[in-house]
């Protein structure tokens, strides 16, 4: 269960405030797969952020009740001067999994994003495309309650998005995607209501086909 209480973000923009949310109060059921609209700089990764615990409302709550992903597709979190291998094991011991566990996760990841020998060189030599490919692979090492998405699934050749695709499909029998995307094909795919933001307001649609639409006239 997601529950947003009198949330309120904004960024100064030289004298004023632009608002993400302004004072938005809203609860998500459990186990509910939400797609999130809105224009070009709405706040849509920003949102993802702050459920994500990677940036905070500057007034309300907001709680969330199971296990979250960092934000699959937003790199942020990874250190550029460390290999992903690397990475990989101080997540690791970041959640307290064993030496095996570590192992079978490194293993995974490595396959998943193949991208060869630069998996054991610094993030730094990356493309934004292979950074999102260890990011997502690493993501989907772990189980969570909610997986948090920001357009990971146009990542890549053909064989790597339907890959994603693919593991996407797994982790829905048990956990529910949030995610962000202009692909209202891959919205369809996932999602089961939507969620239109806008002016510092969320509008939340149980009929994901309705936010679609909303979306697509406004934009």
């Amino acid at each position: 269960m997601i529950i947003l209480n009198n949330v309120t973000k904004f960024y100064r923009v030289r004298s004023f405030r632009h608002y993400v949310l302004k004072n938005v109060t809203h609860q998500f059921n459990s186990g509910v797969s939400i797609g999130i609209l809105g224009k070009n700089g709405a706040g849509k990764s920003t949102l993802l952020r702050m459920l994500g615990g990677i940036e905070y409302p500057n007034f309300g709550a907001i709680q969330i009740i199971g296990s979250v992903s960092w934000p699959v597709g937003l790199t942020a979190g990874l250190l550029s001067n460390l290999s992903a291998r690397e990475n990989i094991k101080f997540v690791c011991r970041i959640y307290g999994r064993t030496g095996l566990e570590t192992k079978k996760i490194i293993d995974y990841v490595n396959e998943f994003a193949d991208i060869g020998e630069h998996f054991d060189v610094p993030l730094s030599s990356y493309s934004s495309g292979m950074r999102a490919r260890i990011n997502f692979g690493l993501s989907m090492a772990f189980d969570f309650d909610y997986y948090l998405v920001d357009e990971v699934t146009g990542v890549g050749d053909p064989s790597f998005k339907q890959k994603a695709k693919d593991e996407f499909n797994k982790k829905r029998k048990n956990a529910a995607m949030i995610m962000v995307s202009h692909d209202v094909k891959t919205l369809r795919d996932t999602c089961d209501i939507g969620l239109y933001l806008h002016d510092g307001k969320i509008d939340v649609y149980e009929d994901l086909e309705e936010a679609i639409k909303i979306y697509q006239q406004e934009c």
